[in-house]
């Protein structure tokens, strides 16, 4: 079953493009060549877009063959297909990974384990209530990314395919 979806990468160093080049062609199984542009909410820095169709799971060895490279800030997103959630991963320096679940009609699903962990530990106390339900749906990795995503206004996206 294929499903499609988008890499952004919305920064890193120049001396990282190539590399991430290399780790997604790894996962495509095709050769990549993506157009980068600087980014200007991080000079130094540059952004790509690249959308891409492949099999389920692949947003999730995109997000695995990306993370815990330093400085480098990126999203993947994979597409609801038949019978299944889609995905978004995003990833920053400072906070590290974020999985979320995305239902058909593109909302976060929080699982209720989650939601119910997160009660218990507000009725004891252990947490913030609001912020815990902030972060379940990602609100930190917004906050931190939505400069990068405001600056890749207006940016070209190449689209890739995986071959099977």
């Amino acid at each position: 079953m294929t499903t499609r979806g988008v890499l952004y990468v919305h920064a890193a160093t120049s001396a990282l493009c190539p590399h991430i080049e290399w780790a997604v062609a790894g996962v495509l199984g095709v050769r990549v060549r993506l157009h980068w542009t600087p980014q200007p909410a991080l000079p130094g820095t540059y952004r790509c877009e690249m959308s891409w169709q492949g099999r389920r799971g692949t947003a999730a060895a995109l997000a695995s063959a990306l993370r815990g490279w330093l400085h480098l800030r990126f999203e993947v997103t994979e597409e609801p297909s038949d019978g299944h959630e889609g995905a978004r991963y995003s990833c920053t320096p400072h906070l590290g990974m974020l999985h979320v679940v995305i239902g058909v009609h593109g909302d976060i699903m929080v699982p209720e384990d989650r939601i119910r962990a997160a009660l218990g530990k507000a009725a004891a106390n252990e947490l913030d209530l609001v912020e815990e339900l902030r972060r379940l749906v990602g609100g930190p990795w917004d906050d931190e990314l939505e400069p990068f995503r405001y600056a890749g206004d207006g940016a070209p996206v190449r689209w890739l395919h995986e071959v099977v």
